[in-house]
């Protein structure tokens, strides 16, 4: 595809947290969605989708990035 996710840990309004972001992946509403929900099982964290942008709870740059390179995501890079 097509697609080259930026996966990037980010604190800022978030109450001191640090959550992890995935900016670039291009799907519809329901397929990001559906997506999000994967990533967060396979992290066993919370997080959510929205704007275009899949939130996922913690630190979870490593394994959000091995997910997506195992689900085909094949241009996906960390910063």
């Amino acid at each position: 595809e097509d697609m080259k996710p930026v996966i990037s840990l980010e604190t800022k309004h978030r109450a001191g947290k640090a959550v992890t972001l995935v900016r670039g992946i291009l799907l519809n509403d329901n397929d990001l969605e559906q997506t999000a929900k994967s990533i967060k099982m396979f992290c066993g964290t919370g997080g959510s989708a929205k704007d275009g942008e899949i939130i996922i709870q913690g630190d979870q740059r490593d394994k959000v990035l091995q997910w997506l390179l195992k689900n085909g995501f094949r241009g996906a890079k960390k910063r």
